[in-house]
């Protein structure tokens, strides 16, 4: 596995860091990424995988990979087992530091016990809606809570019943004893444990009480020595919390949290919520479908990882919110496959194209170049008979002015091959053409006339008796909005699905070179876009192909000529 580039880019993260290895006040980086087990990483968490890891590789620290799993309802090895497989896949390499916020549970109990003994925590029986209405607004304090007076030794014994399983859940919680007038709304007396009666993925029936997020994170922060916990901005308003835990149960030197501004992307969704309803809604086949944001998805789609690094690296740490255009994303995948893609051709949507006067039974291989970006890649055989397959959209019968492909009485060059001029056409019953009939010029082989003449047009072609018939399947964007996230939850987000975001093409005609493409093997179908053999579907002796992306960023023709309407 190729190890992912180091952040060049100067941010306000390394000024920092910068800043304190210079005074001393710090030795050694450590930095974690978190991820919480209840679904599948996204592109968003791409960028804080490439933070955070690129962090510790600048200043040759550590990384560790974190579970946060202190949610029993919605978490399942099969997510654990995904972010591991996405997180390596990326290129970040967490050695042996692998762990899991289960793995802290007794010690964050134990944190918990330490609060309450300093007066810092109790025990409250409000329920969970009387608990939001005490809290207050964003105008207003909070109302203390009727339980907040009880003694140290009634909530420890309160507290040591709560894990012994003696009440049922939502009967009682801990929280924070802080300030209920607090300006910030995550200062009033947060919960900090909550009885929940559930199964763990990892240790099972052990514990009927669970810690919140807020009360784990930095713990885990703390115990494992994470020296920067480098987290999106939604986290800003979070943090007088954690430095208030840490303050409270710990001496220096402490974990501190910097913010930075989480990926926006265009024309898809990036929230948990939204991307599960897709799956179990079955507007999508599942958390990896090519169309889907996961990591997965792309890696299925045949999206290298060195792209999304390169894009990460691109749109660089910031403060401030944004939304990141696609297309540039796209970009960075094209500029990644354009070297690396070995070039090939496969007609999606056959005509048939009989040469005239080649001789009946004859093959001739041509020689095709497999990257002119690569030379090292070589060349290639392929077969080329009286009888091919060409693109329908490669023949006009009546031709527009600037249509330099195949026309009545035009000459094209079939790439590697021969020029071919249109002298007939056979049609159907409903009138469309069947059989496209061409004469060639023998003295052209390898695209070129002794004569000196020059044809604009170059399309390519399959040769009808070599050719093996497969499925291609054209995925393209999810929804047809730019930005999803302005639309209100009051409105359903999913009226704006993009109809056309797979096309299945079940009678691709492709040279028989792709015939043995392994699964997630990469290719640009001339003239069509780059394409990879599904992972999933591809069995041997018959890939089916995904797109990629296209070979231009089609979307903003498409906006351009919208605009000048209006």
């Amino acid at each position: 596995m190729s190890e992912p580039e180091t952040p060049s880019k100067a941010n306000f993260i390394y000024e920092r860091i910068d800043g304190e290895l210079k005074r001393g006040a710090v030795s050694h980086i450590v930095t974690r990424f978190p991820p919480e087990p209840n679904g599948y990483l996204h592109i968003g968490h791409a960028k804080a995988i490439c933070i955070d890891y690129g962090t510790a590789q600048k200043y040759n620290g550590t990384f560790h990979l974190r579970f946060d799993d202190t949610n029993p309802t919605k978490e399942d090895t099969e997510y654990v087992e995904s972010i591991q497989e996405d997180v390596r896949w990326l290129g970040a390499d967490w050695g042996n530091n692998l762990f899991y916020a289960s793995d802290y549970f007794e010690q964050f109990y134990e944190y918990a016990v330490l609060l309450v003994k300093k007066g810092k925590a109790y025990v409250c029986d409000l329920s969970e809606t009387e608990i939001r209405e005490h809290r207050g607004t964003l105008t207003e304090p909070g109302k203390e809570s009727p339980f907040r007076s009880r003694t140290v030794e009634e909530n420890l014994d309160l507290f040591t019943r709560m894990r012994n399983g003696e009440f049922e859940d939502g009967a009682r919680v801990l929280r924070a004893k802080i300030d209920m007038a607090s300006p910030n709304i995550h200062m009033r007396d947060p919960v900090i444990y909550r009885i929940r009666h559930a199964n763990h993925h990892r240790t099972g029936d052990q514990w009927c009480i669970y810690p919140m997020y807020d009360f784990a994170h930095p713990l885990e922060d703390l115990v494992e020595g994470i020296t920067h916990s480098i987290c999106t901005l939604e986290f800003e308003i979070h943090r007088p919390f954690y430095d208030w835990l840490l303050e409270n149960v710990s001496e220096p030197p402490r974990p501190q949290q910097i913010e930075f501004a989480r990926l926006n992307l265009s024309y898809t969704v990036m929230s948990k919520r939204k991307l599960l309803e897709l799956v179990k809604g079955k507007y999508v086949s599942g958390w990896d479908d090519p169309r889907m944001p996961t990591l997965s998805a792309f890696r299925r789609r045949g999206v290298p990882p060195e792209a999304i690094r390169a894009f990460c690296e691109e749109i660089g740490i910031t403060k401030y919110n944004s939304l990141t255009d696609l297309s540039l994303l796209e970009f960075f995948i094209r500029e990644n496959l354009n070297k690396s893609a070995k070039r090939v051709m496969a007609v999606l949507d056959p005509v048939k194209l009989v040469i005239d006067n080649f001789p009946e039974g004859v093959v001739e291989e041509m020689d095709a170049v497999n990257n002119p970006e690569n030379p090292s890649q070589g060349t290639r055989k392929v077969p080329f008979s009286k009888v091919l397959y060409i693109e329908k959209d490669d023949f006009r019968e009546e031709a527009p002015k600037k249509f330099f492909r195949l026309a009545p009485g035009a000459e094209v060059r079939l790439r590697y091959a021969y020029f071919v001029q249109c002298v007939s056409v056979e049609k159907d019953a409903q009138g469309n053409v069947s059989v496209i009939h061409c004469t060639y010029d023998p003295a052209t082989r390898g695209g070129n006339a002794p004569d000196g003449r020059k044809v604009k047009g170059t399309i390519h072609w399959v040769s009808a008796e070599h050719a093996f018939e497969t499925e291609v399947r054209l995925y393209d964007r999810l929804f047809t909005i730019e930005n999803v996230g302005d639309i209100p939850e009051s409105e359903d987000y999913r009226k704006y699905l993009n109809p056309d975001s797979l096309k299945t093409l079940p009678r691709c005609k492709l040279e028989p070179s792709l015939r043995d493409a392994k699964p997630g093997e990469r290719f640009q179908f001339e003239r069509v876009g780059y394409f990879c053999a599904d992972a999933k579907d591809t069995v041997e002796g018959k890939p089916v192909f995904n797109r990629t992306v296209q070979l231009k960023d089609s979307w903003a023709k498409i906006e351009t000529k919208d605009a000048r309407k209006q």
